[in-house]
């Protein structure tokens, strides 16, 4: 099995904002949080409402150690973070 280590969604055909999320999603810094953002923007980014993108942007912000901590449950996550787009990522890479 191999991981994938870059976007498989093409930044062609989206608006500037979805595109420089994607990017962001991809380079985060830590190899992990690349992997955990940049499949769920590849698999949801085209379509997350403005409240969504909006809620991605502040994450997007967040220091990755942090959301490391946070999504895999080794912290909570705090009340500013604790949205339902964070639901949904931590639900999109729970088995």
């Amino acid at each position: 099995m191999t991981l994938q280590n870059g976007p498989t969604l093409s930044s062609s055909g989206l608006e500037p904002r979805r595109k420089k999320m994607l990017f962001r999603a991809w380079h985060r810094g830590m190899k992990e949080m690349d992997i955990v953002f940049g499949k769920f923007a590849d698999a949801h980014l085209a379509t997350l409402s403005e409240i969504e993108l909006t809620e991605f942007e502040h994450l997007l912000k967040a220091p990755d150690r942090d959301l490391f901590k946070w999504i895999s449950g080794e912290e909570n996550i705090p009340i500013e973070y604790n949205n339902n787009l964070m639901k949904k990522i931590i639900a999109f890479h729970t088995f």
